[in-house]
């Protein structure tokens, strides 16, 4: 058998043995397991042990890495937070760019270098990779300010990179006139317009039409990321650009702890980005450094600029933002590694031949020493920054462990019925299995066909939860009825909160919803969200969130507002707040107070009137409408309310959510729950 192995099968298989030993090595010397690969590509590639060569095999593998890195870093990227955080993103990513630019150039012009190669060198240290993002985001604190801020800042950083290389291969090439100039920027703007602007579009219009086929929707987000990576190359920039906007185009399409979210994080971190990993560290050449004086010189060089400017720009914006000591060295940690946009112009350096060979093994060896360094201190400082995250976080009023019930009774809107409850989950931070529920009537001719049909149901709901990796739990009762059937699941599994779809019907004049939902809602107190969802979840674009006066005594509505501000700050969504004839200034300060940060307008109505005339009229196809409601006889019950699900169905047929807090069965002056209601209630006429 002949070295490097050539056989794919060979190649294969020692690649995917590196990545299952690699991180149990690391954990054992208490190294983030993201630094194994790159430690196994300096010993089995080429420089090495010999066992494998960086062909176009690993170069097509790594590629496909590094763009999964970028493009899950753009997905990820906490919109909201970057919008409000702005001008904080490009002051660090000029302050993270610019000073290591100095100090590069500065140091490399000093050394003999030409200016254009100085320049380039500069640029090479100004730039970083988002190599330790994996790590902020297993520890829950990508949407951290201070998270947001550095990877904001990337944008620019890279963006600075390419155009800069761009600029050095025009010149060294003696392209320097201004039609040059003018055609990269022109390439550059239309580039991030067709992106930014073209995928929404193909995302809004492919999701509502998918019919949630997992596959196909896979496969519609790696087109659009290559596709993007592949109309940066014909601007004139590197790929990762590109990646990293179609991210930024799909954010708010792709929300967090979904299915397809876990898909392309499952598919990224298993196998292309440990390529990605492996394929720089079989680039490392340590022989150079004891046979190359100038290489320890220009080590000491890039070296010294990547970590001095990148931490002065650091502590700058932590100065200027006032972020804790925490915040200062998580940004260091993200922004110290270097390999993506800083190998790319390492390389078209050489190749154009403004860097020698000692220079260009001293810049990968910086490489690997910061691909070390990055993410140890995301990962120490990261862990410390997430726990004090926790410790600040207020308890709210429900501390139950979170317990999600759906009825299932529809196949085709199961699917979209679990995907709200993987959001609802992801608000509460529960670690707790969500329920489906199938309820066969004890009557039925033949109850052992209907238990075998409800269980076929529920495991496609278990498959569908599977493939989001959220723990799921099918639950079957034989009851008289569907509504005691839920009673009961609620009390035997100390469900917390029922999640139910509703047609738009009424089964009789007198009913609320139907007589199963009415049954439910009547004898439980816990969470209720009755759905109506006629569009995808993540092509919502606005939740209008409806709420009666007195809505804020109720014992439940601080925990339900919790809910609904984290399911807006999970689908990327502003919050438009509705507040109906109440004083906005104590829900002002309870939404403010509560986490997640959301963008939010709040609106006073004087009248439910004025609700029927103006908003529900204005609704949008793509608005979620969620109503705070209240069961009748409680605080903040009204007649109306009664009223509103069947107007919405007629006004909105889209989507909207009739929201019933937890109860404390507690009476008010409108008389208990399931008593008659006092007749100057009943019969009051409010509309002005």
């Amino acid at each position: 058998m002949t070295l490097p192995f050539q056989e794919p099968v060979l190649v294969f298989g020692l690649a995917v043995i590196i990545f299952l030993i690699s991180p149990f090595m690391m954990s054992k010397l208490r190294i983030p397991g993201i630094i194994g690969p790159i430690i196994a590509g300096v010993i089995v590639g080429p420089n090495g042990l010999g066992l494998l060569e960086r062909g176009e095999t690993i170069q097509l593998l790594g590629t496909v890495g590094l763009l999964f890195i970028i493009f899950i870093a753009g997905l990820e990227l906490d919109i909201d937070g970057f919008k409000k955080y702005r001008s904080r993103s490009i002051m660090f990513g000029l302050l993270s760019f610019f000073i290591p630019l100095l100090f590069g150039t500065a140091l490399s012009y000093y050394l003999g270098f030409s200016f254009s190669a100085a320049i380039l060198l500069g640029s090479i240290v100004g730039s970083h990779t988002l190599l330790a993002y994996p790590i902020a985001s297993r520890l829950g604190i990508a949407k951290n300010k201070a998270v947001t801020t550095a990877i904001g800042g990337t944008l620019l950083t890279d963006t600075f990179a390419m155009l800069i290389l761009a600029a050095v291969v025009g010149l060294a090439g003696g392209d320097t006139s201004a039609e040059f100039w003018l055609r990269l920027m022109i390439s550059t703007i239309l580039f991030g317009l067709v992106v930014l602007i073209g995928a929404p579009i193909a995302a809004k219009w492919f999701f509502r039409n998918s019919n949630n086929d997992g596959q196909m929707e896979f496969n519609f987000v790696l087109t659009i990321m290559f596709v993007a990576g592949a109309i940066a190359l014909l601007a004139g920039l590197e790929p990762i650009i590109g990646a990293f906007l179609a991210g930024l185009a799909l954010n708010r399409y792709i929300y967090d702890h979904g299915t397809l979210m876990n898909r392309i994080r499952f598919t990224g971190n298993a196998l292309f980005i440990p390529f990605f990993l492996l394929s720089v560290g079989m680039l490392m050449d340590l022989s150079v450094l004891f046979s190359s004086p100038d290489a320890w010189i220009m080590l000491g060089v890039v070296l010294g600029s990547v970590l001095i400017g990148k931490s002065i720009a650091s502590l700058l914006t932590s100065k200027i933002y006032h972020y804790s000591r925490l915040e200062n060295f998580v940004i260091i940690g993200l922004t110290t590694p270097q390999a993506a946009a800083t190998l790319a112009a390492t390389l078209v350096g050489f190749e154009i031949g403004l860097l020698n060979v000692a220079t260009v093994n001293a810049v990968i060896v910086m490489i690997l020493l910061t691909c070390i360094t990055g993410p140890y201190l995301t990962e120490k400082f990261g862990r410390r920054l997430a726990e004090s995250e926790a410790l600040d976080t207020p308890q709210l009023f429900d501390e139950r462990p979170e317990r999600i019930l759906i009825p299932v009774a529809n196949p085709k809107t199961t699917e979209t019925l679990l995907d709200l409850s993987f959001v609802v989950r992801k608000a509460k931070a529960s670690e707790e299995p969500i329920y489906p529920l199938s309820v066969v009537q004890r009557d039925v001719k033949s109850v052992q066909n209907a238990v075998a049909n409800a269980e076929k149901m529920l495991t496609q709901a278990i498959a569908h939860a599977a493939g989001a990796e959220i723990p799921a739990r099918s639950l079957i009762k034989v009851d008289r009825n569907a509504g005691r059937g839920i009673e009961r699941a609620v009390a035997e599994e100390r469900i917390t909160t029922i999640i139910a779809g509703w047609n738009g019907q009424k089964s009789a004049k007198t009913a609320l919803f139907g007589s199963v939902i009415d049954n439910f809602l009547d004898h439980t107190n816990e969470r209720a969200m009755i759905v109506k969802l006629g569009h995808p979840l993540n092509t919502t674009e606005r939740i209008v969130l409806l709420i009666p006066s007195g809505s804020d005594h109720k014992p439940g509505f601080a925990d339900a507002l919790r809910i609904v501000k984290g399911m807006a700050a999970q689908l990327n969504t502003v919050l438009e707040v509705l507040i109906i004839r109440d004083k906005t200034e104590p829900y002002e300060k309870l939404i403010e107070d509560i986490k997640p940060g959301v963008t939010t307008y709040i609106h006073r109505l004087a009248s439910w009137q004025a609700l029927y005339q103006q908003p529900v009229e204005s609704l949008r196809k793509n608005d979620l409408v969620i109503v705070m409601s209240a069961r009748k006889g409680t605080i903040a019950w009204h007649p109306q309310l009664d009223q509103l699900p069947s107007r919405l169905a007629v006004a909105n047929p889209e989507s909207f959510i009739i929201f019933y807090p937890t109860e404390t069965g507690e009476t008010d002056v409108r008389g208990a729950r399931g008593t008659d209601v006092p007749k100057e209630v009943l019969f009051k006429r409010d509309y002005d």
